[in-house]
């Protein structure tokens, strides 16, 4: 199955935008005659394989290879690099091409930075005396499209660069890479945001909306009615919390990166111990696509009732059937791969989800989210930290702890500091200063809001019913994302109502419209997104995580747009996809 996504029913002709960026590609490469060898830093090939077929790249006659310290083998006369604006793969660079020199080979070297060349990069590499020998240029891969209604912007650092390092250049990356959809599909005429970053991103667009306009009269009506920027410091209680859908799950457990999760192929099914194998995950697997947002308790239930249905329509095999039964039933057997794939990773789930670990740790989740009982919780760390648990699973624990209770109690926290670097080590100091620094982990210096904005949003939803949702709240079995809660009511009717609970939320927000578009019906008021448009096409809402987007919030989005009488369809847009997890791991000055 490929792992390119199939974008045939995305709101958006996403499909445009991919062919752009492998055409552009394509065409670089082309440029650059003769034999090539194409350099790749490790994390940008994933999101280039996203764009293109690696088989397509050498059919173009290269020999591809991943970026490392340890000095490029090959034939090849041409070197090119295909490197995002990294200090240190700078280094790596220029000690291969000073190997070469040291070994009279000689080659010619090209430096293409994704997406934007850097003037630091430059410097290193004049340092060490090989800038004269490099072509440099830039692949202005700004975005990736992960599935129908997903896209990434491949900025996994933007959070704790934000935070912590005061670099902003993400939010000018985020603010381009919307100012280059709409060159596709229109000037965005409604914009709200909520956080520092989001309303800086809504400030630069304008900008380059005059620097650079797109013209209204080439796009015709404007594609997206409604841009929703919103930033992940508003909500960090989210994706602290352990994700229930099949797919954050999947992403809890086994990590999906580039659309796929990498597993022991003995988890498949498969004899050969010890071998890898790459599982697609995306809107091209039905199954998948049916499933990915349901509740996981229920998941195991659909497949459970596919899989007798299957049995059933195999013993009556035997009984004569018409050409037609034989060919609907040759049609289900069509779907057995995907369902031996799902029960697979199913059961491979329920080894983790049934230990009584998990659950007490959901449990504790819930208590810190209920915001009650904050002693058990800080007894319960505590214990995690003596028995040595992940690192990350403590830290997840510890920041939800502060967000809801807006910091510890400066006795405990100096202790539980205290505490953490005996046990994991001093070396860890620096993500707990990094965490302190970004807001995430502090001492106590006034009452919490968290009960008020938990009250008047409704984040909590008694007897969630994961099998038949009427709420957003079954994503987290009970607990309504707060994030999803703020688009919600965005969408339906504008913020202006819960103003007053924005205040005590991170950061400035703002609701404006945009000038520079040829007038549509549903601009005319800026809360009627869900009115959808009076030609018959429904309107589309782009939702902007600036700082990453959990799957759990994904299908928190795709639940609200699929409800019954909704006239609007909704594209996310992220930095990236994470969890708390890995959300913890950028603070950790280890990313590479």
């Amino acid at each position: 199955m490929a792992q390119i996504p199939n974008l045939e029913n995305a709101p958006l002709n996403l499909k445009s935008i991919r062919e752009k960026s492998q055409r552009e590609l394509v065409n670089l490469l082309k440029d650059i005659r003769g034999t090539k060898c194409l350099v790749i830093d490790p994390k940008l090939s994933g999101s280039v394989s996203l764009i293109i077929q690696t088989s397509t790249l050498k059919e173009l006659g290269l020999e591809l290879r991943h970026l490392s310290e340890e000095p490029v083998q090959t034939e090849c006369t041409k070197v090119v690099y295909l490197v995002r604006s990294q200090l240190s793969f700078m280094k790596h660079i220029a000690s291969h091409i000073q190997n070469d020199i040291s070994k009279a080979i000689q080659r010619d070297y090209y430096v293409y930075f994704v997406p934007r060349r850097s003037v630091a990069c430059e410097k290193i590499l004049e340092q060490e005396k090989v800038h004269n020998l490099v072509t440099v240029k830039e692949f202005p891969l700004y975005m990736v499209p992960l599935d129908e209604d997903v896209i990434s912007f491949e900025l996994e650092l933007s959070e704790k660069d934000c935070l912590v390092d005061g670099d902003v250049s993400s939010l000018w990356h985020v603010a381009k890479a919307i100012h280059e959809l709409e060159f596709s599909f229109g000037v965005i005429p409604k914009v709200r945001a909520k956080g520092k970053g989001s309303v800086r991103v809504a400030d630069i667009l304008n900008r380059m909306q005059v620097e650079e306009p797109v013209n209204t009269n080439d796009v015709g009506r404007p594609e997206v009615d409604t841009l929703i920027l919103l930033d992940r410091e508003v909500d960090m209680v989210t994706p602290m919390c352990t994700q229930l859908t099949y797919e954050g799950l999947l992403n809890e457990f086994l990590h999906i990166s580039n659309g796929a999760v990498e597993v022991d192929s003995s988890v498949m099914g498969s004899q050969q111990e010890g071998k890898k194998m790459k599982v697609p995950l995306n809107s091209s697997d039905k199954l998948f696509k049916e499933t990915r947002d349901l509740n996981f308790e229920v998941v195991v239930q659909v497949l459970r009732q596919k899989a007798t249905t299957m049995k059933e329509d195999y013993t009556e095999i035997n009984s004569t059937q018409t050409v037609s039964e034989l060919k609907d039933f040759v049609k289900k057997l069509n779907s057995l791969p995907e369902m031996t794939r799902h029960i697979h990773l199913a059961q491979h789930l329920t080894t983790f989800t049934s230990k009584q670990s998990f659950l007490s740790q959901l449990d504790m989740e819930q208590t810190l989210v209920e915001a009650e009982s904050y002693d058990i919780c800080f007894e319960y760390i505590e214990e995690l930290i003596h028995k040595q648990e992940p690192l990350t699973k403590v830290l997840r624990l510890l920041v939800l702890f502060s967000i809801t209770n807006s910091g510890l109690p400066k006795k405990q926290f100096d202790y539980i500091r205290t505490e953490l670097l005996h046990s994991y080590g001093f070396e860890h100091v620096n993500v707990l200063n990094n965490l302190e620094k970004a807001g995430l982990l502090k001492k106590q210096e006034f009452k919490s809001n968290w009960q008020t904005v938990k009250r008047t949003l409704k984040l909590i939803v008694e007897d969630t019913d994961t099998s038949r949702p009427v709420d957003i709240a079954y994503v987290y079995s009970g607990y309504a994302p707060l994030s999803i809660r703020l688009v919600q009511q965005a969408i339906h009717s504008g913020w202006r109502p819960i103003e007053d609970i924005l205040k005590l939320l991170p950061g400035p927000h703002l609701e404006t419209k945009r000038s520079g578009f040829p007038s549509s019906p549903s601009v005319d008021s800026l809360h009627g997104a869900s009115n959808g448009v009076a030609d018959g096409r429904r309107s589309v809402v782009l939702v902007v995580f600036i700082g990453g987007v959990t799957f759990a919030e994904i299908s928190a989005l795709r639940f609200l747009a699929s409800k019954e009488g909704v006239a609007y369809d909704l594209i996310i847009a992220t930095t990236k996809i994470i969890n708390g997890a890995t959300l913890i791991e950028t603070f950790m000055d280890k990313q590479g």
